[in-house]
């Protein structure tokens, strides 16, 4: 697990961690609020992070006020000068005597003034949909106006952290996911409380570096969207075009969360800029136990109910399924009709998270099948492959209604601990070679 330290900036302790050994610096600066460690548990968001760690010695911080960093008085809100000071304040602490800044939404303008400020300390500047300012003027059309500014900071403070009523602008791509927008939720509650978020946007709405942009002299790169609602992609080309010899590079996708479509396009513009070449997107390979659960008896309960009484029991199914999951620290990778696959890093939990899951819906009336498999699984974007998945679903696929059937493998990775065992014997399973000795867990 990736350490948080912490860096004095004047009297405020500012949150930090360091990821990677390449030999260049890359300081990550997020935007509106953050929280370094909730970053990690979104699969999207840390294959980002490990990704950038890849070429670079990553350097991630919560700016003062957001996240595991000091909050600050809701009366005295933090200048873009102070919070820029943090930047320094970090490359201090981390012995970084220069660095390239990538800054993402709100945190660009930090990047913008310190690239503006300290360029003997900046290797090059990174923009990631990101603003010079929130107010329109006549130079600069594309800020929302004050109405629309005011009403979202009242609507952020009424629904702040409520999954079902995300901003739209954040992921349209990834709203449909339910594991994405628990995340985000989850995120913003431990990123800042919903006053602070609401007085965190009012600051942000007064920020202007239109003015520092034709001062910066450092290599420059500007990624934006092409359909992004809340940073518009001409805003994105007239600040490239401020900046003296910026390059501008326009993607695909509506996005606004770093992590979310074209990613890894991103990602490839960020490497080649950094270190001179790309290298493309690496499938990650992990030891993971992986979780199949399914309904027994789905269809003809349907058929029974009726569609209104089965959505609603499916929907209780669901977030009970979610809610032992992530008791017993696994994470979720996708729902397939009345079934789920989740990943967990140790069989024990995965173990003890079936038994719940069977437990927690007998109360309901629903009756599951479960099976696990330990093995190496390759972790693509938001989902998971690799013969490791094939076991596992071909095990739950023989599990009788409440029972719990592991491999063989799992088995004995839990030797020694209080799960009992009943030989299921010997299996062919489809697709898979060899055959498969399972048991059931009890």
């Amino acid at each position: 697990m990736t350490v948080t330290h912490y860096a004095k900036s004047e009297d405020v302790n500012v949150a930090y961690q360091v990821v990677g050994t390449g030999p260049r610096d890359l300081v990550y600066v997020p935007g509106w609020v953050s929280n370094i460690e909730v970053m990690w548990e979104e699969a999207s968001m840390a294959r980002l992070l490990r990704r950038l760690a890849s070429f670079s010695r990553l350097v991630l911080f919560d700016k003062r006020g957001t996240g595991l960093s000091d909050p600050v008085p809701l009366d005295q809100m933090p200048t873009l000068e102070e919070r820029m000071d943090d930047v320094r304040a970090v490359m201090d602490a981390v012995d970084s005597e220069s660095a390239t800044l990538l800054g993402h939404s709100e945190g660009g303008n930090m990047c913008i003034l310190f690239a503006a400020t300290y360029p003997e300390r900046t290797d090059g500047l990174i923009l990631v949909s990101s603003y010079a300012k929130r107010i329109p003027s006549e130079d600069y059309p594309w800020a929302p106006s004050v109405e629309d500014r005011t009403a979202e900071r009242d609507e952020i403070e009424r629904t702040f952290g409520d999954p079902d009523a995300l901003p739209a602008w954040i992921a349209p791509s990834r709203m449909h996911d339910e594991a994405f927008r628990s995340w985000v939720a989850r995120y913003f509650r431990l990123s800042s409380s919903p006053r602070a978020a609401a007085h965190l946007l009012e600051m942000n709405t007064h920020i202007d570096t239109t003015h520092v942009l034709p001062s910066i002299q450092v290599p420059t790169l500007c990624i934006y969207r092409t359909a992004d609602a809340d940073v518009n992609v001409e805003e994105g080309r007239w600040i490239a075009s401020q900046i003296p010899n910026a390059r501008f590079v326009e993607i695909p996708g509506a996005d606004h969360f770093l992590n979310a479509s074209g990613a890894d396009m991103i990602l490839d513009e960020i490497e080649e800029f950094v270190t001179g070449y790309r290298t493309g997107p690496r499938p990650e390979r992990a030891l993971a136990t992986v979780l199949f659960t399914d309904i027994v008896g789905s269809t003809t309960m349907a058929a029974e109910m009726g569609d209104h009484a089965w959505r609603e029991l499916l929907d209780r199914h669901n977030a009970t399924v979610r809610a032992e999951i992530e008791r017993f620290r696994g994470r979720v990778i996708g729902t397939q009709g009345d079934g789920f696959l989740a990943t967990f890093d140790g069989p024990a939990r995965a173990i003890g998270a079936a038994h719940s899951i069977i437990e927690a819906l007998n109360r309901l009336g629903i009756v599951v099948r479960s099976g696990l498999h330990t093995g190496e699984i390759e972790i693509v974007d938001n989902d998971v492959a690799g013969l490791a998945v094939h076991i596992g679903a071909r095990i739950a696929a023989l599990a009788r209604p409440g029972e719990v059937l592991v491999s063989r493998t799992v088995k004995d990775l839990v030797a020694g601990s209080s799960i009992e065992f009943e030989d299921r014997g010997v299996h062919s399973l489809k697709g898979v070679p060899d055959r498969w000795q399972v048991y059931a867990a009890v």
